[in-house]
């Protein structure tokens, strides 16, 4: 996953937890392509009612991060599911999971 997408991506916060989309685990794939970006992540829930809120808060992010952007392809995915062993050590601790 590249760096300076990731960094950027840590500003974007779930409404929900508190805690920033990459360190809950929840971005599965982010690079750069001959296009643009594209990014693969996924909710905590299938039923999270947030997805489209927060793609349009990435989308926000990443074109004034990357304001040459061409192009930027987010895709929400499910497989595989979300569960809190891909969150990291410091969001567990603030959730109270050690």
């Amino acid at each position: 996953m590249n760096d300076d997408i990731l960094a950027a991506l840590k500003t974007v916060i779930d409404p929900e937890l508190g805690i920033n989309i990459v360190d809950l685990g929840l971005v599965y794939h982010a690079a750069r392509t001959a296009n643009g970006i594209d990014i693969e992540l996924t909710m905590t829930t299938p039923a999270c009612p947030l997805g489209e809120m927060m793609t349009e808060e990435i989308k926000l992010v990443l074109r004034d991060r990357f304001p040459e952007l061409p192009d930027l392809r987010i895709e929400i995915v499910w497989d595989p599911p979300w569960s809190p062993e891909l969150m990291s050590e410091e969001s567990r601790r603030q959730l109270g999971m050690f």
